[in-house]
């Protein structure tokens, strides 16, 4: 019944009797996805999920039980069974649980022949981490690096946007071609123009000679435009056209220059926030977001924090020129539990410095320096309770808490707008002054309904 039930949505399926004939089975052949009874005639499930793992430990295992043992399930599942099925089996829950199971196969194998590749181009940064979450991300910048699509890199200060901007363009055609970096954020607007555009000999009070750009620079190659949402408005329009056109003026220049450059761009901040506070053209932002990517903070793949602890450690003690230490289970423990506000860099700064501080050859809680109270709690007095705003996430850095604030702000006056405007929203995206176009894109975002008919 099963067989028939796999077959029927297009699966090949191998069958097997009982553990011993599993066993033999699984020396023949590299399944997808393994199902097994709990109960077999001869030896069992736990065998089966335990010989699967021999052989391939990323394998995912379902297994099944008639006798709603429980206690049997979340056994297996302890021992890396990825679900388990209660007898009778409901065929379409049968069927989106190895769907679910051949996804996750299929991500994790992306993943690795991905980090395999990214390894072995020239001057490509390891990315460290065996989270979904990334291999997902991989994957999709791998498809993305294919054309010349605008990407922009969204996620919190520290999660390394940077490092996916390198691994795009190193996945890419335009591999051998230079990659130039820009921090909008970092240069005064006063200088910014000319070192995106350059500018000619004399353009300027110090302009002695002429300059390129990052723009010329990285002509036939990429150029990355980090922390784009603090370009400044006099500037926005400009690189529009250059994103448009492809063309662009020197400062004092009067010849029209033309350059083929991938452009990705990063930001921290919300633009549609930025866009709906008049602070960023609307046009700039759509046609910056053709190909979004969300980095995950590092607290929502923790998983991930042993192996870059890792390999931190073993950097820093090579830089350092100290023999290899270790984690004790505490500090690892301390590691693991914390929130990473800063995300990547703020452990990269931990690791450091806890190499730096330790004598011996291991690292404990002491040298991590770290706190699960955020500064200044305790300090409000006993009437903190009683204010809004102690129920306020205010964790983590400036940015991360304004933008947990900001979201739920957007989020709410959205749905109070849709709710007056009866659910039209032309008139609820004239109430919050923004486009239509903007307004769409928010209710995408936020995944709003339809309010309810009054």
């Amino acid at each position: 019944m099963l067989r028939h039930a796999l077959e029927g949505h297009g699966h090949a399926v191998v069958e097997a009797r009982d553990e011993v004939e599993a066993k033999q089975r699984l020396a023949a052949v590299r399944p997808t996805v393994v199902l097994s009874d709990l109960r077999l005639p001869h030896g069992d499930g736990f065998g089966v999920l335990r010989a699967v793992k021999e052989q391939d430990s990323e394998t995912p295992v379902i297994v099944m039980t008639a006798y709603g043992s429980i206690e049997d399930a979340v056994a297996a599942m302890k021992e890396g069974a990825l679900d388990f099925l209660a007898k009778p089996v409901d065929p379409e829950h049968l069927r989106l649980l190895v769907a679910r199971a051949i996804e996750q196969r299929q991500v994790v194998t992306e993943n690795v022949a991905l980090k395999e590749e990214l390894v072995a181009r020239r001057g490509m940064p390891n990315i460290i981490g065996d989270d979904p979450k990334l291999g997902k991300i991989l994957a999709t910048l791998a498809r993305a690096a294919r054309t010349d699509t605008t990407v922009l890199l969204e996620g919190e200060s520290g999660t390394g946007k940077e490092l996916f901007a390198r691994a795009l363009h190193t996945l890419s055609p335009r591999a051998e071609r230079p990659f130039v970096a820009i921090n909008c954020a970092a240069i005064p607007d006063a200088l910014l123009e000319s070192e995106l555009f350059g500018h000619e000999k004399g353009a300027f009070t110090g302009a002695v000679a002429r300059k390129l750009g990052k723009f010329e620079v990285a002509d036939r190659g990429t150029l990355f435009l980090d922390e784009i949402g603090d370009l400044p408005m006099g500037l926005q329009a400009k690189i529009l056209r250059a994103l448009e056109e492809r063309c662009f003026d020197r400062l004092g220049g009067t010849t029209e220059r033309r350059v083929d450059v991938r452009i990705v761009a990063a930001t921290n901040k919300r633009l549609l926030a930025s866009v709906a506070a008049k602070q960023f053209r609307e046009d700039l932002y759509f046609r910056l977001s053709v190909f979004p990517v969300v980095i995950p903070p590092l607290r929502e793949r923790s998983g991930d924090v042993p192996l870059l602890a890792r390999h931190f450690i073993d950097r820093f003690c090579a830089d350092l020129r100290k023999p290899r230490l270790t984690l004790s289970p505490a500090a690892a423990a301390a590691l693991q539990a914390y929130a990473w506000p800063g995300n990547v860099r703020e452990l990269q700064n931990c690791i450091e410095r806890a190499v730096i501080l330790t004598d011996g050859d291991t690292i404990r809680p002491p040298h991590l320096n770290l706190s699960s109270v955020p500064p200044g709690a305790g300090d409000a007095g006993a009437d903190a309770s009683a204010s809004p705003w102690a129920q306020v996430d205010l964790s983590g850095s400036l940015t991360a808490a304004t933008d947990r604030i900001t979201a739920e702000v957007e989020h709410r006056k959205i749905q109070q707008a849709l709710q007056a405007a009866g659910g039209r929203r032309t008139e609820a995206a004239a109430q919050l002054e923004v486009s239509p176009k903007a307004l769409a894109a928010m209710i995408k975002k936020y995944a709003i309904g339809a309010p309810a008919s009054r």
